[in-house]
């Protein structure tokens, strides 16, 4: 198992919980981050005294995945997140060792 963890564009939320939802993507847990790469933030006056902003608003979404679908859901990601600019996100594909449902005790792709 996988695990994929996609930060991208806030825009792109909905657009990514369709087509992820359409492709039998049953989980994915999604969270509001804060977070600088290549944008670098930008600079603002509160009161008079320059701030630099660096830290900007992000989605991430994180999709626990067979092996074999990596790919596949990358590619979804990628095509649906992507605008050709600057600060479209990062995905992450890192193993996932062991999974386990609380409610049932289920272990490995029973739990996910």
């Amino acid at each position: 198992m996988k695990r994929i963890s996609a930060i991208v564009r806030p825009e792109k939320l909905e657009a990514l919980k369709e087509v992820l939802s359409a492709a039998n993507v049953n989980g994915m847990t999604i969270s509001q981050v804060m977070g600088c790469g290549s944008q670098h933030g930008w600079k603002e006056y509160y009161r008079g005294t320059e701030v630099l902003l660096n830290t900007v608003p992000k989605i991430r979404f994180e999709v626990i995945t067979d092996d074999s679908r990596v790919d596949e859901i990358v590619d979804i990601i990628c095509e649906t997140a992507r605008t050709g600019n600057v600060g479209d996100g990062k995905i992450f594909v890192t193993p996932v060792d062991e999974v386990i449902r609380i409610r049932t005790g289920e272990r490995g792709t029973d739990a996910v």
